[in-house]
């Protein structure tokens, strides 16, 4: 039986394109729901790209901490929208963009620690593209669609609606939930987040079907 084309094909021959015809750096968004696979896709991009080739700066380094979201309504909605720091995320990506610093410092995120570490991810001025991924790269509030401006190309990660939530179930009990808390706050926080995100797609420039 013949194997199924990977879809990252197509994702890596666009990338490929778009460098022959841009001589300077790339800085491309992989956005949707939680649990699509977003990091998962960015990173099988990056192992095919190679270190030399590319970095990976996600958007969860912009959660807001911890200490700012305790004893406040935010805390029980923790990855909506509202708990990132959105113009931070946008400045990021015009100081990637413009390329012209040795190196520019990006924060990462540790789910072991669900906190953002400052300064966790160096990208090289000579690195030719940047993949960045997260949830609200397509979103036309402010300042996402001026963040979305700062992208040569954008992909909505499309993952069957089952398939998402099995997923972040089983991500939410590896990192310390109960089975039926983990399952509750999939269909409860993530799913409301995913709503809104879903309304974003349109404003991708590529539709990458995943599973």
């Amino acid at each position: 039986m013949t194997e199924p084309p990977d879809p990252l094909h197509e994702v890596l021959a666009v990338i490929r394109e778009r460098r022959r015809a841009h001589p300077g750096r790339l800085v491309l968004g992989f956005a949707g729901p939680p649990g699509s696979g977003k990091s998962t896709v960015v990173e099988r991009l990056a192992g095919a790209l190679g270190p030399a080739g590319c970095v990976v700066v996600p958007m969860d380094g912009f959660h807001l901490a911890n200490r700012l979201l305790a004893g406040t309504p935010l805390a029980a909605r923790k990855g909506a929208v509202e708990t990132f720091d959105a113009h931070g995320y946008l400045h990021l990506l015009e100081r990637l963009r413009a390329a012209d610093e040795p190196v520019v410092y990006a924060p990462a995120y540790e789910r072991s620690i669900e906190e953002p570490v400052a300064g966790a991810i160096a990208v090289p001025a000579e690195v030719p593209v940047v993949l960045t991924e997260g949830n609200y790269l397509l979103l036309d509030e402010a300042p996402w669609g001026r963040a979305r401006e700062q992208l040569d190309a954008t992909w909505f990660i499309d993952t069957p609606r089952e398939l998402r939530l099995q997923r972040l179930t089983e991500r939410h009990i590896r990192f310390g939930k109960a089975p039926d808390a983990a399952r509750a706050w999939a269909l409860g926080p993530d799913e409301a987040n995913a709503v809104l995100i879903e309304r974003s797609r349109g404003n991708a420039t590529h539709v990458l079907r995943w599973r």
